[in-house]
């Protein structure tokens, strides 16, 4: 026994070895050779070892400031508001009394497969003064003046949790279909003859049966926004002045728009990583089962 359990972990190596070779050539040794960069300063052709300098200089760099409290910004408002909305959209549509459920699926998950850059040029022009939205709001009389989505601090930002919202609602809405399709029916009939409402069913039922899958779309969800860049890029340019800047357009900045300096911007990375890491330790704790 002890003999075929050997032959059969040896058979694995194979198959195991090229992934594990491949991974670390392409992820592992460059995240190394980024983390040896953040403790170095200078022209990209001479950089010199210069130890926590990177990182301390992050303590009094106000675009950095200004860049991290967008992103959490973002994290802590978008991701609530999309998780809740995906579930809410994936139950009403896994309502098999439902006529035309393929097609409404379809519909809310086609943003998730447009261009980066098509989506968020449309929603410039959209919300642009003179833009679509502008026109509606004033003919209805909710607003008195054109709302300056793109050059007003405020309402830049809304503009940019708005379009990553409806681009990311559906791609989480798929999750949610396939862990809703295994409860059973049967648990919802129970609940329906006990006198549940909807309401109650909802949180009652679905959420904790959906846990699992909950957990894993909000630590994708949270990577993703940490790294926001294309929306912002494209939409705002990270403007008004510093508004809507994320962690990962200051990168880029620091990398490719302003003089090269490849180690701070080395050094903010990993303060994504940082930030990454620890907050999906937090959220594996709070959604771990304890029973």
């Amino acid at each position: 026994m002890k003999a075929k359990k050997s032959r059969l972990q040896k058979s694995g190596w194979p198959f195991f070895t090229p992934s594990v070779i491949i991974i670390s050539i392409t992820v592992f040794i460059p995240m190394i050779q980024a983390l040896i960069t953040s403790f170095q300063s200078g022209p990209p052709t001479n950089m010199q070892f210069t130890g926590l300098a990177n990182y301390q200089a992050m303590l009094h760099d106000a675009t950095f400031k200004s860049a991290a409290t967008n992103t959490f910004l973002y994290l802590i408002v978008q991701v609530p508001i999309m998780i809740f909305l995906a579930l809410i959209i994936s139950t009403l549509l896994n309502d098999h009394r439902l006529r035309f459920r393929g097609l409404f699926r379809t519909a809310i998950f086609l943003p998730c497969i447009t261009s980066l850059v098509s989506y968020s040029l449309l929603m410039k022009t959209i919300f642009a003064p003179t833009g679509i939205v502008n026109k509606l709001l004033l003919d209805v009389h909710l607003i008195g003046a054109r709302i300056q989505w793109l050059t007003d601090p405020f309402w830049a930002k809304v503009l940019i949790i708005f379009s990553i919202t409806w681009r990311w609602t559906g791609y989480n809405m798929i999750f949610f279909l396939s862990g809703l399709q295994n409860i059973s029916d049967e648990i919802y009939e129970a609940a329906e003859i006990d006198g549940s409402s909807k309401v109650h069913t909802f949180f009652h039922i679905t959420i904790p049966m959906l846990k699992p899958i909950i957990l894993f779309t909000t630590i994708t969800s949270t990577i993703g926004t940490l790294q926001l860049f294309d929306e912002v890029n494209n939409i705002t340019k990270g403007g008004p002045g510093n508004a809507t800047t994320t962690l990962s357009q200051y990168i880029y900045n620091l990398s490719y728009k302003y003089t090269p300096n490849f180690g701070y911007a080395a050094a903010v990375s990993f303060v994504i990583v940082v930030a990454i890491v620890i907050l999906t330790v937090i959220q594996m704790r709070l959604g771990r089962d304890d029973k």
